[in-house]
Protein backbone atom coordinates (compact mmCIF):
# COMPACT_ATOMS: atom_id res chain seq x y z
CA UNK A 1 0.00 0.00 0.00
CA UNK A 2 3.10 2.29 0.42
CA UNK A 3 4.21 1.88 -3.18
CA UNK A 4 0.86 2.40 -4.18
CA UNK A 5 0.94 5.70 -2.70
CA UNK A 6 3.76 6.63 -3.98
CA UNK A 7 2.23 5.66 -7.30
CA UNK A 8 -0.68 8.04 -6.24
CA UNK A 9 1.57 10.99 -5.64
CA UNK A 10 3.51 10.51 -9.02
CA UNK A 11 0.01 10.60 -11.00
CA UNK A 12 -0.94 13.41 -9.10
CA UNK A 13 1.92 15.23 -9.88
CA UNK A 14 2.46 13.84 -13.78
CA UNK A 15 -1.52 14.49 -14.62
CA UNK A 16 -1.35 18.24 -12.75
CA UNK A 17 1.74 18.66 -15.66
CA UNK A 18 -0.44 16.81 -18.35
CA UNK A 19 -3.76 18.04 -18.08
CA UNK A 20 -4.34 21.84 -18.69
CA UNK A 21 -8.05 21.75 -19.63
CA UNK A 22 -10.15 23.59 -16.49
CA UNK A 23 -12.13 21.10 -14.80
CA UNK A 24 -14.23 21.61 -11.94
CA UNK A 25 -12.58 20.58 -8.50
CA UNK A 26 -15.67 17.98 -7.51
CA UNK A 27 -15.28 16.31 -10.96
CA UNK A 28 -12.02 16.03 -10.34
CA UNK A 29 -12.13 14.87 -6.66
CA UNK A 30 -15.01 12.73 -7.66
CA UNK A 31 -12.50 10.94 -10.49
CA UNK A 32 -9.98 10.75 -8.68
CA UNK A 33 -11.10 8.94 -5.45
CA UNK A 34 -13.77 6.95 -7.29
CA UNK A 35 -12.04 5.50 -10.14
CA UNK A 36 -8.91 3.63 -8.24
CA UNK A 37 -11.31 3.44 -5.47
CA UNK A 38 -14.45 0.90 -7.78
CA UNK A 39 -11.18 -0.45 -9.17
CA UNK A 40 -9.38 -1.89 -5.96
CA UNK A 41 -13.13 -2.61 -4.57
CA UNK A 42 -13.44 -4.70 -7.52
CA UNK A 43 -10.62 -6.39 -7.38
CA UNK A 44 -10.81 -7.08 -3.46
CA UNK A 45 -14.17 -8.45 -3.77
CA UNK A 46 -13.64 -11.12 -7.18
CA UNK A 47 -10.50 -11.90 -6.57
CA UNK A 48 -9.55 -15.43 -6.32
CA UNK A 49 -5.68 -15.46 -6.13
CA UNK A 50 -3.19 -13.41 -3.69
CA UNK A 51 -1.92 -11.66 -6.48
CA UNK A 52 -5.37 -9.85 -7.37
CA UNK A 53 -6.05 -9.09 -3.94
CA UNK A 54 -2.80 -7.46 -3.47
CA UNK A 55 -3.75 -5.89 -6.94
CA UNK A 56 -7.04 -4.41 -5.54
CA UNK A 57 -4.57 -3.02 -2.46
CA UNK A 58 -2.74 -1.52 -4.79
CA UNK A 59 -5.19 0.07 -6.42
CA UNK A 60 -6.89 1.68 -3.54
CA UNK A 61 -4.05 3.23 -2.48
CA UNK A 62 -3.46 4.98 -5.31
CA UNK A 63 -6.10 7.64 -4.04
CA UNK A 64 -4.68 9.11 -1.46
CA UNK A 65 -1.68 9.58 -2.84
CA UNK A 66 -3.45 11.60 -5.47
CA UNK A 67 -5.79 13.59 -3.74
CA UNK A 68 -2.93 14.55 -1.41
CA UNK A 69 -1.00 15.86 -4.14
CA UNK A 70 -3.60 17.85 -5.81
CA UNK A 71 -4.43 19.19 -1.68
CA UNK A 72 -1.31 20.43 -1.80
CA UNK A 73 -1.37 22.15 -5.52
CA UNK A 74 -4.75 24.03 -4.61
CA UNK A 75 -3.46 25.06 -1.30
CA UNK A 76 0.39 26.59 -2.55
CA UNK A 77 -1.86 28.02 -5.27
CA UNK A 78 -4.04 30.26 -2.80
CA UNK A 79 -7.07 28.83 -4.82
Amino acid sequence: MLIGASVGQLAGIAMTLLVKATIRPDVVIALVIGIPSAIGMLLILFSGRRWATTLGAFSLAIAPGWLGVLVVIQVGSGA
